[in-house]
C-alpha cells in the first residue's frame, strides 16, 4: 500500500526485530492515517534534500517498541515518527542541519548519530520543533538540546 508517492506501508512497518521475535507489527486504521501524514512530511524532506530516503524505522506496535527498548510513549507507536537516512545527500548531521533551517513543521528532530529521527505531534498538540542530539551509553539514552 502506498502511503505517499515515494513511501509504502511495507517500508514503514518492516522490522528485523519483529520478524526475528515473531511480533505483530500491523497498524490499525487510525495508525495508517497517521502514517500517511508522516509520509507526506517525509515527502517534504525528500523534496528539500533532493535525494531518495531510506526508512529504517516507522511504525512500531507497543510490543515491538518494548522489544527494541523504545521510549514508553514513543511517537513510533502512533505512526507519528520515522527514522531514516539519505546517504546520497549526506550524513545524518547534514540532514539535521538542513531541516533545522527549513520551515518544515515537526515536533522533534533528533540527531541519532547514524540516523535521523523525525517526530510529529499528536493531534491537537503544538509542534515543539525540538532539536536534540541522542547520547547512547551504558544506561538509558539521554538527550541534549541542539546538535552536538
Amino acid at each position: 500500500m502506498d502511503l505517499s508517492p515515494h513511501f509504502t506501508l511495507e517500508e514503514f512497518v518492516a522490522s528485523q526485530t519483529a520478524s526475528r521475535e515473531n511480533i505483530s507489527n500491523v497498524p490499525g486504521p487510525d495508525i495508517i492515517v497517521n502514517l500517511k501524514n508522516t509520509a507526506q512530511v517525509l515527502e517534504k524532506v525528500r523534496a528539500l534534500i533532493g535525494k531518495p530516503i531510506i526508512v529504517s524505522s516507522g511504525y512500531r506496535s507497543p510490543q515491538l517498541n518494548k522489544a527494541v527498548k523504545g521510549a514508553t510513549d514513543s511517537a513510533h507507536i502512533y505512526g507519528l515518527a520515522v527514522d531514516f537516512i539519505a546517504p546520497q545527500y549526506g550524513t545524518p548531521i547534514d540532514i539535521c542541519r538542513l531541516l533545522q533551517t527549513s520551515t518544515l513543521v515537526f515536533d522533534q528532530l533528533i540527531f541519532e548519530h547514524t540516523w535521523v529521527h523525525l517526530g510529529l505531534p499528536k493531534s491537537g498538540t503544538p509542534n515543539r520543533r525540538q532539536l536534540l542530539t541522542a547520547h547512547f551509553g551504558g544506561g538509558p539514552t539521554t538527550y541534549t538540546v541542539g546538535f552536538a
